[in-house]
């Protein structure tokens, strides 16, 4: 397990590379849950939006998960949690007036930046004082 790494992971990597070409500008790894110890991989700070970039063990993605035989039960509530903790998390950042953005690891790097930047382009215009 030590081998895991939590933070700039080669899926993290490619997709942030991909929005810093687009110009997009951000900051990572920051705890925006208040009252916990959780952390969005890429935030957006002004439009409010939280990018997380899910593995697909880890967060149960429904094209790559796979059940462990060894310790079966361990790994199937520790699963179980994890996605419960997603949910929390994204209802916690939405009642705070945050967009929340969960791509998973196996999405090409450009086409998750693609939906990212659509959505923090469309906030950042929605937000923008209209001229008279």
């Amino acid at each position: 397990m030590q081998a895991n790494r939590r933070l700039n992971t080669a899926p993290e990597l490619g997709v942030r590379r991909e929005l810093h070409r687009r110009g997009l500008r951000f900051r990572i790894d920051l705890p925006v849950v208040p009252g916990t110890r959780r952390r969005v991989d890429v935030v957006f700070l002004r439009p409010r939006v939280a990018v997380f970039i899910d593995g697909c063990f880890w967060h149960r993605c429904p094209e790559h998960s796979t059940n462990p035989k060894a310790n079966a039960d361990f790994w199937a509530a520790k699963l179980a949690a994890n996605v419960r903790r997603d949910r929390d998390t994204d209802l916690r950042l939405r009642d705070a007036g945050w967009l929340v953005v969960r791509v998973w690891e196996h999405d090409e790097p450009g086409a998750a930046a693609e939906q990212i930047e659509a959505v923090v382009r469309s906030r950042v215009e929605a937000r923008a004082p209209r001229e008279v």
